[in-house]
């Protein structure tokens, strides 16, 4: 037994004692952070589908950093080359930010690249702006075919089968007021009769 893993020992177990992990088992993705737990949503239909929102936060920080890496590149180029003094330097770096603060204000409009070859180019720990480009690539998608936001899964047969049922209350009342009709023309024939 190492670490206080395992069995202390093998014998009469019908195994070799040896341990390891299973790389097949899945978290399930309702138990993770951002949704409730199962039977406490405040929905109606907590078996809706919503996904995973991206951290708005996280992702204005990450664009702010690119901004900065490259003030600090073009920083780092000018002081290897030498001959600019300090004062330069340093305006040189502040009109190039605001510059590229400026291009990321114009971008966030506009959205950036979206789809599938935009999400290829996320590394794996970049589940935010992987999240980002997902959900913008679904509202393109839902405008695309002229989804409603309010659309749930199943709706269109929730609605045939509420005018089938319809369609058959109304045969039914139809049919009652036949043999209510039957019964008036018959109880005036017989009126008609015993005179």
């Amino acid at each position: 037994m190492s670490d206080n893993v395992g069995l202390s020992t093998p014998r009469g177990s019908g195994t070799s004692g040896y341990v390891q992990r299973n790389l097949a088992h899945m978290r399930p993705r309702d138990m993770a952070a951002p949704y409730p737990p199962r039977g406490s949503s405040s929905d109606a239909d907590s078996s809706q589908y919503r996904p995973r929102q991206p951290d708005k936060g996280l992702l204005e920080h990450d664009r702010k950093r690119e901004v900065e890496v490259r003030v600090f590149e073009l920083r780092d180029q000018l002081e290897e080359e030498g001959g600019v003094e300090e004062e330069e330097i340093d305006a040189r770096c502040d009109e190039l930010r605001k510059k590229l603060l400026a291009e990321m204000e114009k971008g966030q409009g506009r959205g950036a690249a979206v789809g599938p070859a935009a999400r290829r180019s996320f590394k794996m720990h970049q589940v935010h702006e992987l999240a980002d480009a997902k959900m913008k690539e679904s509202e393109r998608l839902r405008q695309a075919l002229k989804i409603s936001k309010d659309y749930q899964e199943g709706s269109h047969w929730r609605r045939q089968e509420d005018r089938l049922k319809k369609g058959l209350e109304q045969e039914a009342g139809a049919e009652k007021g036949e043999r209510g009709a039957d019964r008036e023309r018959n109880a005036d024939r017989d009126r008609d009769y015993r005179r």
